[in-house]
């Protein structure tokens, strides 16, 4: 399994810090995301480990609301997963964590936010939702949902965990929706897009000698066009948190 698509699929999919990085290699990764995993996923082995050492109880406070230490741990150690493969492959130090810690933790504010926002403008997500995003993100990772649950069990996430973070990604993905909806990618777009990607597997082969066959553009232009949107998604979610922070009674203990 790709365990950066696992992560960005469910390790508390309203951290929007995860959602934008994710994001915003997009479309430069429609055709050479597999090279890009296989390369983290040798170099995990030496990972460092995520240090919670000092984090208080309550990490912070969002209108009254406390985000606690586990909900904190739960997500600064995926968030943590995706920076350390990322470190270990442009060589940078991952000792002092300090940053990556307050940035985990302005994450879950902002979508803290967002959920408030969501449920105040009666967003709730069904059963039949829930049901949908968990087929989403088992078919995106080649699974069953049967076999999806399974995987992100091993991960540390039960069912009731999922299903939360399910329900975060599904109202905040509406809520995102109608106040900055809706989302599309233009044939010009996909079509940069596309080019750039060529370009970037084309670099890479001439570094390594040797360059994997470009898939055709009609056959990665729904993925393309998936991530594009996806990305716009995360980058107007940012925006928004951003400006509901302006009015928003927060206060960070890290």
């Amino acid at each position: 399994m790709n365990k950066k698509k696992m992560l960005a699929a469910l390790a508390l999919v309203g951290s929007l810090s995860l959602v934008t990085a994710c994001g915003s290699g997009g479309s430069d990764e429609a055709a050479g995301s597999s090279q890009a995993a296989s390369s983290q996923s040798g170099s995990q082995q030496a990972a460092p480990s995520p240090d919670l050492e000092g984090v208080p109880d309550v990490v912070a406070t969002v209108n009254g609301h406390d985000i606690t230490k586990d909900e904190f741990a739960q997500l600064y150690k995926s968030q943590f997963q995706n920076a350390a493969m990322q470190a270990q492959m442009s060589g940078q130090d991952m000792s002092d964590q300090t940053q990556l810690k307050k940035q985990a933790a302005e994450a879950m504010v902002g979508s803290e936010l967002l959920m408030q926002h969501a449920e105040k403008a009666g967003l709730k997500a069904s059963k039949a939702d829930l049901d949908e995003a968990l087929g989403d993100a088992a078919k995106q990772n080649q699974m069953s949902s049967k076999e999806f649950l399974a995987a992100v069990e091993k991960q540390g996430m039960d069912r009731k965990a999922v299903d939360k973070a399910l329900k975060q990604q599904v109202e905040i993905g509406n809520f995102v929706e109608k106040e900055a909806g809706p989302f599309t990618a233009s044939e010009k777009e996909l079509k940069a897009a596309y080019q750039q990607a060529k370009d970037a597997q084309s670099q890479q082969g001439g570094a390594s000698g040797s360059a994997p066959a470009m898939p055709k553009f009609k056959d990665v232009k729904p993925q393309i066009k998936e991530q594009i949107v996806e990305r716009k998604k995360a980058q107007a979610a940012d925006a928004l948190a951003q400006k509901l922070r302006k009015d928003a009674d927060v206060k960070i203990n890290l």
